[in-house]
């Protein structure tokens, strides 16, 4: 069983501290995501887990043996780069089957497992090319094959996927599910792109400043984010976010704006403000004036209609305050339109000013 477990683990550069106390154990045959904006820690962590970075506080542990000070080449890891880090000169074979040759593999063994992974991975037909001759698809392929021929306990992907385009790196997502659901390998996978993270994941590891965020399934990440920081991370487009006061008869009336809330589902305490968030998706649309049944309604001018294809976005001014709806692609409003914005209270999320943190909902 092949368990990757970091303990406390820090990363300091002098005075800056580039990770601090991460703490997580990745189990067997995970695929755990590392996610979060660039100079959040997590192409640092996954370094330190490959031995490419040292550790300076904590430990690490891969099949529950210590790795602090273990050779990055018997770790028994396998890194995927983001810039594929091919040998130029050398054809597809020898690039896959370089490590093997360092470490003394039979010829013929070497041949059947290059021979394997090629054709796992559709490169048969481009063993004697070299990577100018490839596609960035392909020789990403090249790449993860030249991982997969070690036969590693654990895979590592630093950001494999962010030099291909649009539509190359659906097929490519597509095809690491597959890779990973075949090999059932514990993997660890960075990235920025939060709909790979979405995909790919079966846990995901939000990351900021350095600082572990939140750790979850991608349905509890969306659906029950931390902090402000993950609900505004994790969505496209990001939450909506509405600042409110308290009111001295009670309710709650917007800061900019004129939304006003009579009651809200959470417990606030003695709070003064707060600040309330509804994903662009939660945001229910009708073109005429009606009772909201299952939270505040409001009437709304849209001031910017933009299609997406199958979805539109809709920019609304509520009294005063814009928000952005996600509707249908077909028959939405146009700019102009005025319309009712309901905000359903089971899906709106409330956080706490000073600190970001997500208020609990009150148990009904």
């Amino acid at each position: 069983m092949t368990e990757v477990k970091l303990e406390r683990i820090g990363k300091s550069y002098g005075a800056v501290e580039a990770v601090q106390e991460f703490d997580l154990t990745i189990e067997d045959g995970e695929f755990l995501v590392l996610l979060g904006p660039s100079g959040c820690g997590k192409s640092t962590t996954l370094r330190m887990i490959a031995g490419l970075e040292s550790i300076t506080t904590g430990d690490l542990t891969i099949s529950g043996t210590r790795m602090n000070d273990v050779d990055p080449k018997d770790r028994g890891v396998a890194m995927v780069f983001q810039n594929y880090a091919l040998y130029p000169h050398k054809t597809v074979f020898d690039n896959m089957a370089m490590a093997l040759k360092l470490q003394k593999v039979p010829v013929e063994e070497i041949r059947d497992r290059v021979g394997r992974t090629a054709e796992m991975l559709g490169l048969t037909e481009y063993l004697e090319r070299k990577p100018a001759a490839l596609s960035g698809g392909q020789r990403q392929r090249v790449a993860i094959g030249r991982a997969i021929v070690r036969t590693p306990k654990v895979f590592l992907f630093d950001e494999p996927l962010s030099n291909l385009d649009a539509k190359l790196r659906v097929k490519m997502r597509m095809e690491l599910q597959e890779l990973h659901d075949s090999l059932g390998v514990t993997s660890i996978y960075v990235t920025h792109d939060q709909i790979e993270a979405m995909t790919l994941a079966d846990r995901i590891v939000i990351m900021n400043g350095g600082v572990v965020a939140q750790v979850g399934s991608p349905r509890e990440v969306y659906d029950s984010p931390a902090d402000e920081f993950v609900a505004g991370f994790i969505g496209s487009p990001s939450m909506n976010f509405i600042d409110l006061r308290r009111g001295a008869g009670g309710g709650w009336s917007s800061t900019e704006g004129g939304l006003r809330f009579e009651s809200l589902p959470f417990s606030l305490g003695d709070r003064s403000e707060i600040r309330l968030g509804i994903r662009p998706e939660h945001v229910v649309i009708t073109p005429h004036a009606e009772t909201g049944a299952n939270g505040g309604s409001f009437e709304a001018e849209v001031r910017l209609a933009e299609l997406l294809g199958a979805d539109a976005l809709l920019n609304l001014d509520i009294e005063g305050c814009r928000l952005t709806a996600r509707v249908g692609g077909t028959g939405h409003s146009r700019a102009g339109d005025r319309v009712q914005a309901t905000l359903p209270t089971p899906l709106l999320h409330a956080f706490d000013i000073p600190t970001g943190k997500a208020l609990p909902r009150l148990v009904s």
